[in-house]
Order: C-alpha cells, then structure tokens, then sequence
C-alpha cells in the first residue's frame, strides 16, 4: 500500500491531472485508497495525498462504513448558499484542524466506477468532503483557505509537533 505523502511535498501543490478512461488499474488505486481513508479513518482521500497526480477521489461520510463513492474528474456544478461549518484537518499534516465553513450541498459531476458520466448532490458531511478532496486535486490543501495570519499559525503548530 502507498503512504501518505507529507507535506509540503510538490504533489500536494500540483494539480492532478484528468483520467482518460476507467481501467483496472484506476479500480485498483480507489480500492487502496477506500483501505487507506477506512484505516485513518477519514471521510474522504484524493490520489495525490498518495503522491498519485490523478484526478480520483474516494468519500464516504457514512455512519457504517462500507458506503464509499469513487469520483474521477469531479467537478462541482452547482453550490447551495446555506453553508456548514466543519473541523477540518488532512493526514498530509497531522495534528492541525481549522473549522471551515462551505457550502452544506453541492452537485458533482463525475466519472464512476463503469466509466459513465453521472451527476450526484452531496449533502452535510459529505458535501464537505467531496469538496474538501476536489481542493486536494486542485493542488489547494484546506488551511489555504484560511487568512494569512491563521494559515502561518496552523503551519507553525504542526512545524513544532514534527
């Protein structure tokens, strides 16, 4: 199984690129990576936390587990205006978590697992995290999305807890 990567390594900076179709090989990586997000446990994993550049993600918000979506090329299309406030915190820097607040539902466009285009709405939990992984495949981790002066104080918690 592939490790995380830790940050600040480049492919957590890069954004990841697009999969052309979906072979056994692309099955086979969202299948480590339900492993790997089951075992931190987590919600949700994007291939580049693994160092994979693709444009894959894997989120399952739900409470029994076992529910996992597998996305390539996500793409949110439509945003609700009520948002949701979250902790959320990523394995590429452990220890560190800031409170966000985004959008409570979202729409996604995406290639499933059969190769086909499909459309779902993500609501609560894992609207946060489907969002919280298409960040990732965008090259954005999600302090970027804090002011200055929190990034660079989140930063240098997670710098003294190393």
């Amino acid at each position: 199984m592939r490790n995380i990567v830790p940050w600040p390594n480049k492919v957590l900076r890069t954004p990841a690129e697009s999969v052309g179709e979906i072979t056994d090989e692309i099955r086979a990586i969202w299948d480590e990576m339900i492993e790997v997000m089951d075992a931190m446990p987590g919600y949700g994993l994007a291939a580049v936390q693994l160092g994979v550049p693709l444009r894959l993600a894997v989120v399952d918000a739900s409470v029994e587990r076992g529910q996992a979506i597998r996305l390539a090329n996500p793409e949110i299309l439509t945003t609700s205006p009520e948002l949701r406030a979250h902790a959320e915190a990523s394995p590429n820097l452990p220890g560190v978590h800031a409170t966000l607040k985004r959008p409570a539902k979202v729409s996604v466009r995406f290639l499933n697992e059969d190769g086909v285009w499909d459309r779902k709405e993500f609501e609560g939990l894992w609207s946060t995290s489907v969002q919280h992984q298409i960040d990732h495949l965008e090259g954005k981790m999600f302090f970027d999305r804090l002011s200055r002066t929190r990034r660079e104080m989140l930063l240098k918690k997670a710098q003294k807890q190393k």
